[in-house]
């Protein structure tokens, strides 16, 4: 049995409106605030691979990211290396090119601070759940 091309329109256009309907309260529903997130708990191996591995390194690297912001011309990727690469393009006439790194400089230099209070969010994070061992209290030989 084959409808029309009217009943078939009617068919689908009724689908489309059904989905719509079903689709719109979960458009327009509001949340005011986020989920509540649970805790995430480590086991005792787990624990001591995030303060044995992972904390140094991640120490480490914002160390030499702080050292590389902070060097001086010869410092490829430094604020000043940025500065002289822009005075370089604009003494050969390329403002263009010489705005766009003076751009970069002054955003890099902007990474300090969020460079610091990653810095800050690890050592406390390393304070309060990296315990150093407890010396041992078995004679020894």
């Amino acid at each position: 049995m084959r409808g029309t091309t009217w009943t078939r329109l009617a068919l689908a256009g009724g689908a489309s409106a059904a989905c719509l309907l079903a689709a719109a309260p979960l458009a327009s529903a509001e949340t005011t605030s986020p989920a509540p997130v649970a805790p995430i708990t480590l086991s005792p191996g787990e624990s001591a691979q995030v303060c044995g591995d992972w904390v140094p390194k991640l120490q480490k690297r914002a160390e030499n990211l702080e050292k590389r912001i902070n060097g001086g011309p010869e410092v490829k990727g430094s604020v000043a290396n940025l500065k002289a690469r822009a005075a370089d393009q604009r003494a050969k006439g390329h403002n263009d090119r010489a705005d766009q790194l003076d751009q970069r400089a002054t955003k890099r230099q902007g990474r300090i601070g969020e460079l610091d209070a990653a810095k800050q969010k690890l050592d406390a994070f390393a304070a309060a759940h990296c315990k150093p061992a407890a010396p041992s209290t078995a004679p020894s030989k």
